[in-house]
């Protein structure tokens, strides 16, 4: 058969005794409010603001890149072929698989590039030299070193090859280095 359980107030067996532990929230706002009252927290918050501000005006320097000990001229040929069918969306092909492309052709580079290391001092004068003699028409692109520190200093645009795409793109292993159109390369 089934037993029956009944629950009923069976009384004080012993002495009873208070909570005596904190009130956990309570305890971490009392911490937290001490952390705010003594300004930690705000010397925290200005130390992290200062860290992210160091790594925003100095990136990581490049690794893949060393400096140039002779003068080379080495040439890239952007043409590539297209490995799928480009079509416009409804089905119509725009560019067949197997087409031979070079962008040069339909739009040319519009400034020159400069790769340099802004904490070498002859890097950062040859750039500057190279950037006058042109005008100004040059993409000056660093490779370590403050582009900060150098757009306050030429009031220009100074780029950062961060993710190393461009030194990538265009094999670039040694700086200075210099991009210039020369055709159709």
């Amino acid at each position: 058969g089934s037993r029956a359980a009944v629950a009923g107030d069976l009384g004080v067996i012993g002495p009873t005794y208070a909570i005596k532990e904190p009130d956990m929230l309570e305890w971490i706002e009392k911490r937290v409010k001490a952390k705010v009252d003594s300004g930690e927290v705000a010397r925290y918050q200005q130390q992290q603001t200062e860290k992210i501000k160091a790594k925003i005006n100095n990136p990581e320097p490049l690794k893949s890149v060393s400096k140039a000990m002779k003068n080379r001229t080495l040439y890239f040929d952007p043409t590539f072929i297209v490995e799928e069918n480009v079509d416009d969306g409804t089905g119509k092909i725009l560019v067949p698989a197997g087409t031979v492309i070079n962008p040069l052709d339909r739009v040319g580079l519009s400034r020159s590039m400069i790769f340099f290391d802004a904490r070498d001092v002859t890097q950062v004068a040859f750039a500057k030299k190279f950037i006058d003699q042109r005008n100004g028409l040059v993409m000056p692109i660093l490779v370590g070193g403050s582009y900060m520190d150098l757009m306050k200093l030429w009031k220009i645009t100074v780029y950062f090859d961060q993710q190393s795409a461009l030194i990538h793109k265009f094999n670039i292993e040694h700086v200075p280095a210099i991009v210039i159109q020369e055709g159709k390369r």
